[in-house]
């Protein structure tokens, strides 16, 4: 009879601290078959077992301490580990190799040092009591969310990414944010000069304030506000709270104190082996300092934690050598990104800039001096450029023969790098170091499924940056085998936004929450799955977007049914249908304008937009507008947004139909309709094309015979004309064909996918397009009219929905328990009416101009 012996483990292994780094060392024992030799004991500060800090922000959008997580309740005792949490270490015995505990003393053989970082809080008097908040930990944003009850105005100290991420948090909970920060632009270590400006303007759109080259002297009590910020111009900032996130500090005391030895600039001194002055303790994250430097990103930690477990195995590790810094971020729903050398501080190097001042966007590509690679990278507003840029800069490709092509707006024939081009090398998860060699060794064993990868990798399992990267190599690899590709949405659904539109048609599912536990995985969806079925919903029930249930679902424009403007305020955009207005109508638009102050321009698209309204006097203004026969413009939505015509023949020589009577029609019938994308149309009323239908979605040309259809045009950035799809159609043909071609693109186009490039997807292109809704190929011709139907017979004003119900309208105010205008909005004349302008740049303003 044969029996297992088991090893007895003759060391004792100790790591202080169980933040992510500290886990990730765990996890890399158990995979390194580590346990064997040691029996392990952790020591956490805190009372969770170790979470997911880099996303700590989702915990104000719902998110619980569970689903932070980063593994099961038994993970650790499953294998053996024994956990102390809520137990704090004080002291490291040296010579009786001993750490010392309030509960006693544990020994140890080995011992690894992850304690992390702590934020540094400036020595400001008046920086302490209930006006001194942190944002580190889930405790900390607990007391946040207590000061916060009651607050109007919350504060955050420091412009870094976790200062972006604290004043997120504030607004989400309801108040009127402000950065604070020292340096001349936000996130000085990142970013260069006009990237800081850049992301300075996107973000006071969003409603923060923005103050730069500032320093508190000292925090004192406030008059409107509970406390006011001194500076030292003498200016100051009143608040109710304040969140001090002005860089963290290593948390090295337990290495002071032991007598190890200390970087000039903190943190405990560790070689390319991560060992301490003493061989038999190690350091890792962002307590430890290697040569000279502190890595406060969490793949540094992880590569660190990757070595020592490795070497506690006694199996082959590499060295620590330094990390790249480069970053992929979404700060306040702004993308940033950061790569290499983003200052050109290199000799010699060069650089290229783009900048775009109406969206804020701004990318600059530095590169070396014979021009052949790329050094580092800075964007604002766009991180589409990242994985490229990034893949250039990490293994050294050579540059195109126009190295600004990289960063300019994308068009036909501009340099692409495909998977393909990436060497095996290629890091493509650096918080996991998982090469794209390492990805096709996987699909080469017989992993098709992302999820899966994800999984076994560990890939796009620490921060997610590189899920974009990850999916795309991962689906090049599964085509180069002959393997059927996945097209899931996201993680969170394997399916299609197709499939999951006809899910939700047959099912007859409601909610996001519906489908997602019945179809989907996980707890409360992402970026990309939310919007997508919230579009799907819209598309299909025609429910008001502000039920309670679906508002999570909506961008800020949607939510607010209005277009938030860079100073923050917002436009608001009547229906007109087909241009044509009474002068009453025109007379009450003005009062309405004049009542409120709003800045009046006359659109493109043959509306009137309305500025510089705020927040709160938005149900005021939709209800006057209401009042005169007005309903919203759906300016603001994905979804049919005009129908330009010109005057057509009842009043044009040349006009040959009634091209104002058909944009009417149209309008009328369309306008409820929500799509992946905006839906723009155009009647003209002769072939003269005055109201350019060429040019747009649905674009209908009269002729002495009935009207020509032209379908799948667009302007932007990326114009495409219409292409001509049916002739001489009578009116009822015209609006059947017109429901069954909308209707069908909405059903099968992908997320935010416009009309033109869904046409240009399809395969078969235009003859099978007309196969489908002219001769009805697949027999849906009677359902997609039947659809398109309930769409115009469920159709409702969401304005007039909005003020209908009180509690709807409990969203539409500035501060939460305050029904004041935003104090920090104004306005100046120019040409006779008002323009907006940030607090920053009232002194520059000249006497001439009247400071309302």
């Amino acid at each position: 009879m044969s029996s297992t012996v088991t090893p007895l483990k003759h060391e004792t292994l100790v790591i202080v601290g169980n933040g992510m780094v500290g886990h990730h060392c765990i996890e890399q024992l158990i995979e390194q078959d580590a346990l064997a030799r040691y029996d392990v004991h952790v020591f956490g500060e805190e009372h969770q077992r170790a979470y997911d800090r880099v996303h700590l922000s989702e915990y104000f959008g719902g998110r619980d301490a569970e689903s932070l997580a980063m593994c099961n309740a038994d993970y650790y005792s499953s294998h053996g580990v024994k956990v102390h949490l809520g137990e704090q270490v004080l002291e490291i015995d040296r010579e009786r190799k001993e750490v010392v505990t309030g509960s006693g003393r544990q020994p140890y053989d080995k011992l690894i040092l992850a304690t992390g970082s702590y934020p540094f809080v400036p020595p400001i008097p008046g920086a302490e009591g209930n006006s001194r908040l942190v944002y580190r930990t889930l405790e900390d944003l607990d007391g946040i969310r207590a000061a916060a009850s009651g607050a109007r105005r919350g504060v955050v100290v420091g412009g870094g990414l976790l200062g972006l991420e604290a004043a997120n948090a504030l607004k989400s909970l309801g108040l009127e944010a402000h950065v604070v920060e020292f340096a001349p632009r936000l996130m000085p270590v990142q970013l260069d000069d006009a990237g800081g400006a850049a992301l300075k303007a996107r973000i006071e759109a969003l409603g923060v304030g923005v103050h730069l080259s500032r320093a508190t002297q000292e925090i004192v009590a406030g008059e409107q506000h509970a406390y006011r910020m001194v500076f030292q111009d003498g200016e100051f900032l009143e608040t109710d709270l304040i969140v001090f996130s002005a860089g963290i500090r290593p948390q090295d005391a337990l290495g002071r104190v032991a007598d190890l030895e200390i970087a000039a600039r903190g943190g405990i001194v560790i070689d390319s082996e991560c060992r301490t002055s003493d061989p038999a303790i190690f350091a890792i994250g962002e307590c430890a300092s290697w040569n000279g430097s502190v890595f406060g990103l969490v793949a540094p930690g992880y590569s660190m934690a990757r070595s020592v477990a490795a070497q506690l195995a006694e199996k082959p590790h590499e060295p620590f050598y330094g990390a790249d810094m480069s970053t992929k971020l979404k700060l306040l729903g702004v993308d940033v990104g950061s790569i290499g050398d983003a200052h050109g501080a290199t000799p010699g190097s060069r650089s290229y800039r783009f900048i775009d001042e109406a969206t804020a966007s701004y990318r600059r590509l530095v590169v070396s001096a014979n021009g052949k690679t790329v050094l580092g990278a800075v964007l604002v507003g766009d991180n589409s450029y990242y994985d490229t840029l990034l893949q250039y800069a990490q293994n050294g490709i050579k540059l195109p023969a126009d190295p600004s092509a990289l960063i300019l707006p994308q068009t036909e024939g501009a340099p692409t790098l495909g998977p393909d081009a990436l060497p095996a090398s290629a890091t493509i998860c650096s918080c996991h170091n998982v090469s794209k060699g390492a990805v096709c060794c996987q699909v080469d064993a017989g992993v098709t499924d992302l999820g899966e990868l994800k999984a076994v990798t560990k890939a796009a399992t620490g921060c997610g940056g590189c899920n974009a990267l990850l999916k795309l190599v991962f689906d090049a690899e599964l085509a180069a085998r002959g393997v059927a590709v996945d097209k899931s949405l996201c993680e969170h659904f394997a399916y299609t936004r197709q499939e999951l539109y006809g899910i939700v048609r047959v099912e007859g599912i409601q909610s996001f929450a519906e489908l997602l536990a019945k179809h989907g995985r996980g707890h409360v969806g992402c970026d990309i799955c939310k919007p997508t079925v919230g579009s799907i919903l819209a598309s299909c029930w025609n429910q008001p977007i502000t039920d309670p249930a679906l508002i999570p679902l909506q961008d800020t424009n949607d939510t607010f049914m209005a277009n938030m403007q860079k100073n923050g305020t917002y436009s608001v955009v009547p229906r007109i249908p087909g241009g044509e207005i009474t002068p009453e109508g025109l007379i009450a638009i003005g009062q309405v304008a004049k009542k409120y102050d709003l800045y009046t321009k006359i659109t493109g698209g043959q509306r009137i937009d309305l500025f510089g309204a705020q927040l709160h006097e938005l149900p005021d203004i939709w209800g006057e507008l209401i009042a005169a026969g007005f309903e919203t413009g759906h300016a603001y939505g994905k979804s049919l947004r005009t129908v330009k015509s010109c005057v057509g023949s009842t009043w044009c020589r040349y006009g040959v139909q009634d091209s104002v009577g058909m944009a009417l029609r149209l309008e009328d019938r369309y306008k409820g309709l929500r799509a992946p994308h905006k839906i723009k149309f155009a009647v003209s009323g002769c072939t003269r094309e005055c109201a350019e239908a060429q040019s747009k979605d649905i674009g209908v040309i009269a002729t002495d015979k009935g009207w020509n259809l032209y379908i799948c045009g667009n302007g932007g950035m990326r114009p495409r004309h219409a292409e001509l799809f049916a002739t001489d159609l009578d009116d009822e043909t015209l609006i059947r064909i017109i429901d069954r071609v909308l209707m069908f693109y909405v059903r099968t186009a992908d997320k935010l996918q416009r009309t033109s490039v869904w046409r240009e997807s399809l395969e078969g292109g235009l003859d099978y397009l007309k196969d489908v809704i002219l001769d009805d190929s697949l027999n849906l011709a009677a359902e997609l009219e039947s659809q398109m139907q309930h769409v115009v017979d469920s159709y409702q004003c969401e304005w007039a929905n909005a003020i209908s119900d009180p509690e709807k309208l409990k969203r539409f105010r500035t501060f939460v328990n305050d029904g004041r205008a935003d104090p920090d909005i104004h306005f100046v004349k120019e040409r006779g009416q008002r323009r907006p302008v940030r607090a920053s740049e009232l002194h520059l303003i000249p006497l001439t101009q009247e400071v309302l």
